[in-house]
């Protein structure tokens, strides 16, 4: 058999042989490697295989999007820990983020699993959990990703609404940002928009995602420089020394508290792990797009943080200001900065285009997280969901799902706003239990001394150290994002997301003994042996 060729024996395995040497690539089944380790995996490959390293690390960027998320989440941090807290803050968290994605990055190279499949985290517990546990932590961490990536899906068009309604409250003196029909609107409107770039346009995704990382790259440069150049500075000591609380028994509770601003800018590493039966040579390209991303975003993230508090001015009056009453205070930062409504206007007309196409990603990443999961029958209705047409190569059914969750999620915010902040608090709760019970599934292999698979990203000796450190900096932050924004809040400004996120898991507790646990054998089961 010549190089990179591959054969399908007459048996009912359909074993597939593969040279290992061979990169030949191809847009519908991807690299001889990528096909070997999907056969391995025991799954057909159905996806296109149209995103290269650039596309998926365009991708992972916009997802995360992190200088923007530092603004469009401001408003927590300062309420909570002020200017000092939140440089803090943020150190804390992109150091025990560094450590979680480097720890995903290496259970996504890991064999059998090279290829990742768009499973992400359930997968990888399929494979590392302990045998007696394998079946169920996998089905529990599937529904944790489910509940995560959905409402992760709304929450980014929800800041998307609210920045464009802070352009309209910056504009239009008259507008009654109070009447919250007008953002729901405003919100199932932007979940259309991302609706068609991920059907109609579905095959220009990863043009789409590499062409917008451009833009993320010129409109950071583009609102730092004139902020360097025209805004009045705060002082250093001010900076770095000044912090707030906001009614707390503690500054270092309330500092803590703040910590959900720099948590939503960085969280979601694992999100190119759900394209990655989209991905060519992914057992290669995908560990190093998470750490890429993570390094880049971080730093980009920092210096933003940087200019928007030296560029603050009265942080009282910022808070106080129109804008801020709709969650949106840079905007008053950018309009005192230079000296320019118009100019404002311009700079937040960048984060109203990036958060959009952050939905875009994150309605990309859901519904392929929900394929997976209902390709191995771990939800209602899963042959429906894990359906991909001929020719389309989409989950068009799980992507339908998710726009209609998060148009439906809109509706919350017409009875209660501080309702629908929940849903952002409940999506990172279930994305960080889902790290927790994934990175330490490998934790426990590793103080058992049991050996791991061979991997194409390493940690080496640091291993067991990292998924320590991992594990300690998520169970911090998976504590701290279900409080409320404010001590001893009326039950109408409650933070609700915990009563949420146990009804969820009840459901699928329940989902699972009346049907899960007939149906449902976890990804490991479906592996092949490869001598």
């Amino acid at each position: 058999m010549k190089m990179g060729e591959i054969k399908k024996s007459s048996g009912s395995d359909d074993f597939i042989e593969v040279s290992q040497s061979s990169r030949a690539i191809s847009e519908k089944y991807g690299s001889s490697q990528d096909q070997a380790d999907m056969h391995r995996m025991g799954k057909e490959q159905q996806l296109r295989r149209n995103f290269g390293f650039f596309s998926i690390f365009g991708f992972s960027m916009i997802l995360l999007s992190t200088w923007e998320a530092q603004l469009g989440s401001s408003i927590f941090g300062l309420q909570n820990g002020g200017s000092a807290g939140m440089i803090y803050g943020y150190l804390v968290c992109a150091i025990g983020f560094g450590f979680v994605v480097a720890s995903l990055a290496e259970m996504g190279s890991i064999q059998p699993l090279r290829a990742p499949t768009a499973g992400g985290q359930y997968h990888w517990v399929s494979e590392f959990a302990p045998k007696a546990y394998q079946r169920f932590l996998s089905y529990i961490v599937g529904w944790l990703c489910v509940l995560a990536w959905q409402t992760g899906a709304a929450a980014s068009a929800f800041v998307a609404g609210q920045e464009l309604q802070a352009l309209i409250v910056l504009n239009h003196e008259g507008y009654d940002a109070t009447k919250t029909w007008r953002l729901t609107l405003i919100v199932i409107a932007i979940t259309a928009l991302c609706g068609i770039f991920n059907t109609f346009l579905a095959r220009r995704l990863p043009l789409v995602e590499g062409s917008v990382l451009i833009l993320h790259i010129l409109g950071f440069f583009a609102i730092i420089i004139p902020m360097w150049i025209l805004a009045p500075r705060t002082p250093a000591k001010q900076v770095f020394t000044e912090f707030r609380n906001n009614g707390w028994s503690s500054q270092g509770l309330s500092v803590m508290v703040g910590i959900i601003t720099p948590t939503v800018s960085l969280i979601g590493s694992d999100a190119a792990t759900h394209m990655s039966e989209e991905l060519q040579d992914a057992s290669y390209t995908l560990p190093r797009a998470m750490i890429w991303t993570a390094a880049a975003n971080g730093t980009m993230g920092f210096v933003m943080l940087l200019t928007l508090l030296f560029c603050l001015g009265d942080l009282d009056s910022v808070l106080e200001s129109p804008v801020a009453q709709v969650g949106q205070p840079f905007v008053a930062v950018f309009e005192h900065g230079v000296q320019s409504k118009a100019g404002a206007t311009v700079m937040t007309s960048i984060l109203v285009i990036m958060a959009s196409f952050c939905g875009i990603s994150n309605i990309a990443a859901s519904s392929r997280q929900l394929f997976a999961f209902s390709r191995d029958r771990g939800v209602p209705f899963a042959s429906f969901f894990s359906y991909v047409p001929k020719g389309i190569d989409i989950p068009l059914n799980a992507v339908v799902l998710t726009l209609v969750v998060s148009a439906l999620l809109a509706l919350i915010n017409i009875g209660s706003s501080t309702a629908y902040n929940n849903i952002t608090s409940l999506g990172l709760g279930a994305l960080l239990s889902s790290y927790l019970i994934s990175i330490g599934c490998v934790t426990l292999k590793r103080w058992r001394n049991e050996k791991l698979l061979p991997r194409r990203f390493d940690l080496g000796r640091w291993g067991f150290t990292i998924n320590i450190m991992s594990l300690l900096f998520l169970l911090f932050v998976f504590i701290m994002c279900f409080f409320p924004a404010t001590p001893l809040p009326a039950p109408a400004s409650m933070n609700w997301a915990i009563l949420i996120y146990g009804v969820v898991m009840l459901f699928s507790l329940g989902f699972f003994w009346l049907k899960g646990r007939h149906v449902y054998h976890g990804p490991v089961e479906y592996l092949r042996r490869i001598d």
